[in-house]
């Protein structure tokens, strides 16, 4: 998979793509990921990339002629453009998905006040992390890039993302680890079993009621 980006900040994505998963993944050619200032592709001679709005208001917003200048060099016939705006389809585990099997995605980040709305007519899709606004949309693609990187065949074990949170619409069951008692709390007996029959057993109804108590909206959406 190819990943670029599309930023007012490209210092923001330097320890991003060096550490962690993401970093073995580039390393291990399992991703491409390349970062690109959009100020980079404008015409106007001190750098500007956004003006004040027409009609007035507070903040300034990201002009079109750079953005567009800044898609066609990366933009191919294989492309998902993907714009990061709080105006969005809310991004979810199905949606992470269908991004990991895709050859190139293009995210777009906005800063400041927000987009021309004319660039909106130039990207395939807008999806936003959550109802709450960011300074900008650095951090929400790097949400989408975690999320869709992790799960790119040879990245990481395909059991760890099949038992994921919200595959199924169901929160993940409970997990522990050494030592099997640590100031009398104790690790459930089942776990310690060896019987792998009752522990995926145990574990799905550990699943189930952690969902009814923690997001039921999740078991409302497997009912539609």
């Amino acid at each position: 998979m190819k990943i670029d980006v599309l930023t007012l900040f490209p210092k923001m994505f330097e320890a991003f793509k060096e550490e962690s998963i993401i970093g073995r993944a580039i390393k291990n050619k399992k991703v491409e990921i390349n970062i690109h200032n959009i100020r980079d592709y404008t015409l106007d001679k001190h750098n500007r990339v956004d003006d004040y709005s027409y009609g007035g208001g507070k903040g300034m917003v990201l002009m079109i002629e750079p953005v567009k200048r800044a898609l066609d060099s990366v933009r191919t016939k294989d492309s998902l453009v993907i714009m990061m705006t709080p105006q969005g389809e809310v991004y979810n585990q199905k949606k992470a998905y269908e991004l990991s099997k895709y050859k190139h995605i293009v995210l777009l980040c906005g800063h400041y006040e927000g987009f021309d709305e004319r660039i909106r007519s130039l990207v395939d899709l807008e999806l936003s992390i959550g109802d709450y606004v960011l300074t900008g949309g650095e951090l929400a693609s790097q949400v989408i890039i975690d999320s869709v990187v992790r799960l790119i065949d040879g990245v990481i074990e395909k059991d760890s993302h099949l038992n994921d949170s919200f595959n199924n619409n169901l929160l993940d069951y409970p997990v522990y680890t050494h030592p099997a008692e640590f100031e009398g709390m104790k690790v459930p007996d089942v776990l310690l079993s060896g019987n792998h029959k009752l522990i995926d057993k145990w574990r799905y109804e550990q699943s189930l009621e952690k969902t009814k108590n923690k997001r039921p909206d999740l078991l409302k959406k497997e009912d539609d």
